[in-house]
């Protein structure tokens, strides 16, 4: 099948994250858009993170996370920072307003409206990525604003592409 139209895939209903791990020494994050609840008993979370992520390292190190369910007062800004950058170089949470969770890992309150404290138990290689299941240690409502979904974050959070110039006519 060539007939494939990417933007078909943003019709999928899934939420924007930002995930907190840290490395032994820091704390870092990273945007994270796959995440599904699996069984409710116990109660499970996958996630699939890029190999090449930092953050990806960290987990299978620590065999931990925190999913920040951001919500719709999260800006662009919150976007670059945390998704733009690798936390090999960077200190995301430089500057941030945090908690800490009982696992001892970020949450970030100011534009998330959950967090859900992740244990991992097993984990799958799939080339490009890493796909985790997780057991779910903590979870906590944080406030009452809607979840950024991918559509909502295309639709109004991500900057349109600027307008290209109209072509001048050219006469030969």
């Amino acid at each position: 099948m060539s007939n494939i139209d990417n933007t078909a895939l943003y019709k999928i209903s899934y939420g924007l994250y930002a995930l907190t791990t840290n490395d032994g020494a820091r704390d870092n994050a990273m945007i994270l858009n796959t995440a599904v609840q699996l069984p409710d008993t116990p109660l499970q979370l996958a996630v699939c993170i890029n190999n090449n992520n930092y953050s990806c390292e960290t987990v299978k190190k620590t065999r931990k996370m925190n999913l920040n369910c951001l919500d719709t007062r999260a800006s662009f800004d919150v976007f670059k920072k945390f998704g733009f950058a690798s936390g090999k170089d960077t200190d995301k949470l430089a500057g941030e307003s945090f908690t800490r969770s009982e696992n001892g890992l970020a949450v970030i309150n100011e534009y998330s409206n959950a967090f859900i404290s992740l244990t991992v138990e097993s984990y799958l290689n799939l080339g490009t990525h890493t796909l985790f299941i997780c057991r779910v240690s903590e979870a906590q409502n944080l406030g009452g604003e809607a979840s950024m979904t991918y559509e909502y974050y295309h639709k109004n959070v991500k900057p349109k592409p600027a307008a290209k110039p109209a072509e001048k006519k050219r006469y030969v």
